[in-house]
C-alpha cells in the first residue's frame, strides 16, 4: 500500500548519491518534495527532471546547512507542515588518526552530521509533535555501531547520530512522532571522493573486488521504513553489502 501520495517531504542533501535517489523514489511514490543542498545548478536540475517525470511539487532552497539562521530562514518559510524529514546531509573527510587530526576536517563533520542535524530535528520537530503527527529518518553508517582506525571523528558523528535518534525517539514518547534511521555499510556514491578529497584513485580503490551497495539500495529502504503503517516504527536499519560482515570486515575478490 502506498501511504506516502500527497505527503510533505524534506530532504537535506539532495544534490547526489543517497539524496538525489531518494528524491526520486518519493517522488515516484507521489510525494511533494522539498530539496535542500548548496549546489544550484544540481538542484534545479533534479528538480525539472522530476517535475517532468512524477505529478509532484518540488520545491529547493539552496543554503549552507551548517549556518543556523539559513536552517531558521528556511523552516519559516515552508508553507505547509513537513510529514517526512529526511536529515541526509553528511560526510566523511580524511583518515587522519587522532595525533595527526586536521582540525578544519574535525570541525566539518561535526558541524554537518551532528550540529545541523541537531539543529533541523530542533526546528521541525515542535510542529510534528503540535500535531502529534510525523517521521524524522536519519541517515546514519554502520561506523555508528563499530569505530575503526583513521575514523575518529567520522565515527564519533555517527555514534552521536545513534544516540540523537534514540534519545529523540523516547522525547517523543507517547505521541504518534515516528523516528528512524538507516545505517548504510559501503555504498558507491561521491562519499569517497569527498573523503579522499578529489583523489579518484583512492575513492575507486575502497569498492574494488566486490559489489558495493547503490544509492537506490539505500534509498529504497528509506521509503520502506516511511510507507510502514502509523503504527509502525522501525528503529535502525543496518544494510551492509553481502561481501561485506562489519566496517572492517570486506572480502574482496583477487
Amino acid at each position: 500500500m502506498n501511504r506516502l501520495k500527497g505527503k510533505h517531504v524534506i530532504i537535506t542533501g539532495a544534490t547526489s548519491g543517497i539524496g538525489k535517489s531518494t528524491a526520486f523514489q518519493f517522488a515516484e511514490m507521489g510525494a511533494n518534495l522539498t530539496l535542500t543542498g548548496r549546489r544550484e545548478e544540481r538542484l534545479l536540475s533534479i528538480q525539472q527532471e522530476i517535475t517532468e517525470k512524477f505529478n509532484v511539487s518540488v520545491t529547493v532552497h539552496v543554503f549552507d546547512i551548517t549556518d543556523y539562521a539559513a536552517c531558521e530562514n528556511f523552516v519559516e518559510s515552508l508553507s505547509y507542515s513537513p510529514d517526512i524529514l529526511i536529515n541526509n546531509a553528511g560526510l566523511a573527510l580524511g583518515t587522519d588518526p587522532i595525533f595527526d587530526l586536521d582540525k578544519s576536517d574535525a570541525d566539518q563533520m561535526i558541524d554537518v552530521n551532528v550540529k545541523s542535524l541537531l539543529v533541523l530535528i530542533r526546528l521541525i520537530s515542535p510542529g510534528m509533535k503540535a500535531g502529534n503527527s510525523g517521521h524524522i529518518i536519519n541517515i546514519s553508517s554502520s561506523a555508528g555501531y563499530e569505530a575503526y582506525a583513521g575514523g575518529v571523528v567520522y565515527c564519533a558523528t555517527k555514534h552521536a547520530v545513534k544516540a540523537i535518534t534514540e534519545s529523540t525517539k523516547k522525547d517523543l514518547h507517547g505521541t504518534n512522532v515516528r523516528v528512524s534511521m538507516v545505517s548504510p555499510g559501503l555504498v558507491e556514491t561521491e562519499f569517497s571522493n569527498v573523503r579522499f578529497k578529489g583523489d579518484g584513485e583512492k575513492a575507486k580503490s575502497v569498492y574494488e573486488g566486490l559489489t558495493p551497495l547503490t544509492a537506490d539500495d539505500i534509498a529504497e529502504i528509506i521509503v520502506f521504513v516511511a510507507n510502514r503503517p502509523d503504527h509502525v516504527n522501525i528503529i535502525d536499519a543496518l544494510i551492509y553489502p553481502v561481501f561485506q560482515s562489519s566496517p572492517t570486515m570486506v572480502y574482496r575478490d583477487e
